[in-house]
């Protein structure tokens, strides 16, 4: 069952994303890329208030992913990155993405805090960055 809905062009969109973003950080990687973007979705709160459906997430402005201004990101979704998409959009959840809301990759060691948000952990080449219980309650 979803914990989003979403339409082929908004599992194309995030399938894309999840790709362009973390392809180098393997299958897991961009399924915790994936939980981020469901869980801005989800989150109705900080600066996702008004993100209401996954191609809205996408292309947040500001705040949105880089991947978006690269030509890579607007190749057309594989089958294997769909399949990926559908995982996150139907709720699997990978540590340390499970509450993330956001995600960078740093030249050295993870910052405790990015944007006053705790780090949540590492996977490979990103950081992971998850807001309070009481700032987010619905993620």
């Amino acid at each position: 069952m979803a914990v989003v809905q979403s339409t082929s062009k908004q599992l194309d969109l995030l399938a894309k994303l999840m790709r362009a973003e973390a392809e180098g950080d393997g299958q897991l990687g961009m399924l915790m890329v994936g939980n981020v973007g469901v869980n801005r979705v989800l989150a109705n709160c900080l600066d996702f208030k008004d993100i209401r459906n996954l191609e809205e997430m996408v292309f947040q402005s500001p705040g949105g992913f880089e991947a978006t201004t690269k030509s890579y990101f607007y190749q057309s979704a594989r089958e294997v990155d769909r399949k990926l998409a559908r995982r996150t959009i139907n709720g699997e959840r990978f540590h340390p993405a499970t509450r993330s809301l956001w995600f960078f990759e740093p030249s050295g060691e993870c910052p405790a805090q990015w944007y006053n948000q705790w780090n949540s952990g590492r996977y490979k080449s990103h950081c992971f960055y998850s807001p309070s219980t009481e700032d987010c309650p619905n993620i």
